[in-house]
Order: C-alpha cells, then sequence, then structure tokens
C-alpha cells in the first residue's frame, strides 16, 4: 500500500488486500492502564477533557502503546465527547461518575437550539493533535492512525442521573 510505512498492514486489510496476519493495535482504552498513561494523566491535572484538548498530550497519549508494544496502529486519543463539548453542551467528567452535560438534550427544543460546531475553531485540538501523531508516526515510518468512527449521539444509550447525556426522538 505505502512505501513510506514500515507497517501498513492496517491500511492493506482495510482496503481488502492480502495480509499475512489480522493487523493488531489497542483501544485507546486500553492504554489508560499503562504507567505512562497515569504519568501523563497525572501530569495534566488528572483531567481526561485537558487531555483530549491539548494536542501535544492527546499525541504523546496516543504513541504510548505503539512506543511500548510491536502494534499494527496507533489509536488517536480523543473522545466523541469532545462533539457536544463543541457545542457548549457543559460536558463535565466526575470522578466515579463519567460524563455529564450541564445543558443535556431532551426534546425537540433542544435540538433545534443545537449549534454546529466549526471544526477549525472549536475542534483545533483535534485537528493538531492529528497532525502531532501523523509527524511523529511518519518520521520513523511505523505505522498508521486512525479513530475508532462512532456517532457523535452514541452517548444517548446511557441511563441513570437526570444531567448524563440523553436524546429523545420521541419529541
Amino acid at each position: 500500500m505505502s512505501g513510506t510505512l514500515k507497517n501498513d498492514l492496517l491500511l492493506r486489510a482495510l482496503l481488502r488486500e492480502p495480509t499475512p496476519r489480522r493487523p493488531i493495535w489497542l483501544m485507546r482504552q486500553a492504554g489508560r492502564y499503562l504507567p505512562e498513561y497515569r504519568a501523563t494523566r497525572a501530569r495534566a491535572g488528572n483531567s481526561f477533557l485537558a487531555m483530549c484538548t491539548n494536542p501535544d498530550i492527546a499525541c504523546e497519549v496516543t504513541l504510548q502503546p505503539v512506543d511500548r508494544y510491536p502494534l499494527d496502529a496507533a489509536i488517536l486519543f480523543s473522545d466523541i465527547l469532545t462533539i457536544p463539548h463543541a457545542m457548549n453542551l457543559g460536558l463535565e467528567f466526575e470522578a466515579g461518575e463519567g460524563p455529564t452535560f450541564a445543558h443535556p438534550v431532551r426534546t425537540g427544543a433542544d435540538i433545534a437550539k443545537l449549534g454546529v460546531p466549526d471544526p477549525g475553531r472549536e475542534l483545533r485540538y483535534v485537528i493538531d493533535a492529528v497532525a502531532l501523531v501523523r509527524r511523529e508516526l511518519a518520521a520513523e515510518y511505523r505505522s498508521s492512525v486512525s479513530q475508532a468512527v462512532r456517532g457523535p449521539w452514541r452517548p444517548t444509550w446511557w441511563k441513570g442521573a437526570a444531567a448524563r447525556p440523553s436524546v429523545r426522538s420521541s419529541e
């Protein structure tokens, strides 16, 4: 596939080209068990959102599993909740509770009030993190970068406290 990558196994598999084996990568969540991740998170004030919104830290955390293990792809350290964060829904990560919103989406009127974030402004940190990761991976020609792709309303399946993310399409 690519003459510049040492490891283009994932890209070839995605193109349905023959590969000698299945590609291997770690999901972003698996990296949180690495001691270097925990040290980076402590340096970021134990704030998951601060880690996501700082391109240098997001790049560092993305590369930690690739530096430690012979993986076939790097999974971008980010979160789908950066989108509702950019939509000013008041995202907070509470210890032991997970993500909550100060302004949950519950009705059709709430949906109508939603703005569309400009990726070049409100999500610039994601674009910058991707560029940094690509540059670091290209410097060593080591592997491809990927991001798990999910719809922006994946959190709609969460149930629980009133401040938890939710969308009801019945209204």
